[in-house]
């Protein structure tokens, strides 16, 4: 851990502030913090930033009851910037949205950036819609049982493939059972969401037990 002294704040005493969903890995916002409002965001573990158009300290959530909670804060190789990660109670900018990025400016013909959200969000809009001659439409047409016998295919060509030790094709087989998990996810209304905080749940449990365990050896 390094002292708040190290840090290099600028001529007016401010430090960027990049902040990051733990969730998701998105930036969520660039904001601006000076020691005081650092200090304070440590001490109560919310992020309050440096307003440079008011001049003064704003607690993120006071009024619009969206807090963040900081899991961690971190500094570039510089020590002249800061990334946040936080734990959010609703959306991050003043204007409704998840994330105050909303505006491309460029995008690859090449390259693409995959997410499970995004996917998420495409099979979403293959239910609303129902486009004629999807694989996904289909699906959601038969309903959750056609879903489920699907999943149980799926499940059983991973396991077939692993036990064969074929790397290549134990991927392959568990993008469609990924694929087909997503699908009953949707078909149920579950949400990517519902079930990072599933396991970031268990993450917390398993680490109090990991501790415990360690407490009690050294007895």
């Amino acid at each position: 851990m390094i002292n708040i002294d190290e840090l290099k704040f600028d001529e007016k005493g401010l430090i960027p502030a990049i902040v990051v969903d733990s969730l998701t890995g998105r930036v969520l916002t660039l904001a601006y913090m000076n020691r005081e409002s650092l200090e304070f965001s440590m001490e109560k573990k919310l992020t309050c930033f440096f307003s440079r158009s008011r001049q003064e300290l704003w607690l993120k959530g006071e009024t619009s009851g969206n807090y963040q909670h900081i899991v961690s804060i971190t500094a570039d190789c510089d020590k002249d910037a800061l990334v946040v990660v936080v734990e959010k109670d609703g959306p991050a900018c003043h204007t409704g949205t998840d994330s105050c990025f909303t505006a491309p400016v460029f995008e690859s013909d090449e390259l693409s950036q995959f997410t499970m959200d995004g996917l998420y969000e495409l099979l979403l809009g293959r239910k609303a819609n129902l486009p004629e001659g999807s694989y996904t439409t289909y699906l959601f047409q038969k309903g959750i049982d056609k879903i489920l016998k699907k999943i149980g295919e799926e499940s059983t060509e991973v396991i077939i493939a692993a036990k064969a030790n074929d790397k290549k094709e134990t991927v392959y087989e568990i993008a469609d059972l990924a694929y087909h998990i997503m699908v009953m996810m949707v078909e149920m209304g579950i949400s990517v969401d519902d079930v990072r905080k599933e396991l970031a749940s268990r993450h917390v449990i398993d680490h109090k037990v990991k501790q415990e365990k360690m407490t009690g050896d050294n007895k």
